[in-house]
């Protein structure tokens, strides 16, 4: 027998059913159904939800088995924000314009900025994930380690499917239950999704109106101002204070006292004379990039805590603006 080949009766012993290779799982499941019961969720939905939903290990192992190496920022940007996705990008802001302004006047977003989330959370819809949102949702929420996290989010789910928003078996989305073109949990669907094209549908998988004032309404309600930008990379000398630095409410300094403190832009020159509030951040260590960012980077970061993600988002949205 070659290297790398099994017999075939080796392959039907290696082939375990999910379900029954972890007991317990279908009680479990049957006690997510009395919870959507009591709930609301009528009975013939929740057969058709769970129907032949099994243990899904890949979402647990996806779950437990984070990435390690951190990238720094300087290797990080360009992967995340290649040139290829900084084209298309701009392409689909032209392309989809009349509609983005009109979203962006209604809830005071800039478009660039649904754009560049829009690239960054699912690359303007081509990577949503393949996951039964279900199916994963119900594993995590069993497997225990944030058991009430994943809970909640099954139930939100369901109730998204018993709003007639999307059918049970195209419900899909990343193995933590992220959905659509723009990746919401189905805890944000329900607090933010909206039906931009008023179909009676909130349909953030299929319709780019939906998702593009999805998108914009979760920014709107997160505190976001489009009178301003997200911040910009400065320089900051070397014998700053670092207990200075941080997102924290206490951190928060006018521009005139970061600059009163040594902080300059990257060309060296003195910062905007702008009456506005600013948080000073240096993700990676004293010698990594640093960065003066505003109250909508703050938004930025309730969609989602990491600071390589908020920045990867305001780094694209400049690029569509300024290259």
């Amino acid at each position: 027998m070659r290297k790398g080949m099994i017999s075939a009766c080796m392959a039907a012993a290696l082939i375990v059913s999910p379900v029954m290779a972890k007991p317990g799982f279908e009680q479990y499941v049957a006690s997510l159904k009395d919870e959507a019961r009591e709930a609301g969720i009528s009975d013939a939905l929740l057969e058709r939800a769970f129907d032949g939903i099994e243990y899904h290990e890949r979402a647990v192992s996806s779950d437990r088995n984070q990435p390690e190496r951190r990238l720094t920022l300087d290797e990080y940007i360009p992967r995340a924000v290649p040139d290829w996705k900084v084209a298309q990008a701009k392409k689909l802001y032209n392309q989809h314009y009349d509609a983005l302004k009109k979203v962006g006047e209604q809830y005071q977003v800039q478009p660039r900025f649904i754009v560049a989330l829009w690239g960054v959370e699912s690359n303007f819809g081509k990577l949503q994930g393949s996951y039964n949102v279900i199916e994963a949702l119900s594993t995590l929420a069993f497997d225990g380690r944030r058991e009430a996290f994943f809970r909640k989010e099954t139930m939100a789910a369901l109730t998204i499917l018993q709003q007639g928003h999307i059918a049970p078996e195209d419900m899909k989305g990343s193995w933590a239950g992220a959905m659509g073109q723009s990746q919401f949990m189905p805890s944000s669907f329900i607090n933010y999704a909206v039906d931009g094209n008023q179909d009676g549908k909130k349909d953030i998988w299929q319709t780019e109106a939906d998702v593009f004032a999805s998108t914009a309404n979760y920014l709107k309600q997160a505190g976001w101002d489009d009178t301003y930008t997200w911040g910009r990379q400065v320089q900051v000398p070397e014998q700053l204070d670092r207990s200075l630095l941080g997102t924290g409410a206490d951190k928060g300094l006018l521009l005139s006292d970061w600059q009163t403190k040594g902080v300059r832009r990257m060309n060296g020159q003195a910062l905007p004379k702008v009456d506005i509030k600013a948080w000073l951040i240096q993700p990676d260590d004293e010698k990594g990039r640093a960065y003066l960012v505003y109250n909508n980077y703050q938004s930025l970061l309730k969609w989602n805590r990491s600071h390589y993600f908020a920045l990867a988002v305001s780094h694209l949205a400049d690029r569509i603006k300024f290259d």
